[in-house]
């Protein structure tokens, strides 16, 4: 008897294992957006983890696969959405800056690291500026260019600092109206 549930537990760990090994499908990736968001539109916070592994692993085992950079994206995005691990975010983004230079979203990661992970979480303005820089050097015929030109010169300031920078702003363009 003791030897048939040990054989039968062994099996099981067995299976277990195997199907740790198993490599992430399109249906898998297509499972973990789902499970993301409730019928209602709300985010399922338990199922974060699982999607932005998912998401993440796929990229990785496929990297040639023309959505793998979309997905890169989307751990990145979910990642830093709902402020998971601020290390986390910034390995997602550089792998996807270094793997897929091409990229289209690329300067939007960038932006979203910068202002989300670097500024908002660890408020690491050099690496803010950092990153910022990189959107303008990189890509500077993307849009987010200018809005990293106009976030680098407002970094570290408090809100009562952007207020007074924009009325005086408003003041300036409404005496050069006259």
């Amino acid at each position: 008897m003791k030897k048939t549930v040990l054989i039968a537990v062994m099996m099981l760990l067995a299976i277990a294992g195997c199907n740790r090994n198993t490599k992430v499908t399109e249906n898998d990736v297509k499972k973990a957006e789902d499970a993301l968001f409730s019928e209602s539109g709300m985010a399922n916070e338990e199922a974060v983890p699982n999607a932005i592994e998912t998401f993440s692993k796929y990229a990785e085992e496929n990297p040639e696969a023309a959505n793998a950079p979309e997905y890169l994206f989307k751990a990145l995005e979910v990642s830093v959405n709902t402020k998971q691990d601020p290390q986390q975010s910034i390995d997602f983004c550089n792998r996807l800056v270094t793997t897929y230079p091409q990229f289209d979203k690329n300067p939007v990661a960038l932006f979203m690291l910068a202002t989300f992970v670097y500024d908002e979480q660890l408020h690491d303005l050099d690496k803010a500026r950092a990153a910022y820089q990189q959107v303008i050097d990189q890509y500077p015929d993307s849009p987010f260019a200018n809005d990293a030109s106009i976030a680098i010169t407002q970094l570290g300031m408090t809100p009562e600092e952007l207020i007074k920078m924009f009325e005086s702003n408003e003041k300036s363009e409404d005496r050069s109206q006259e």
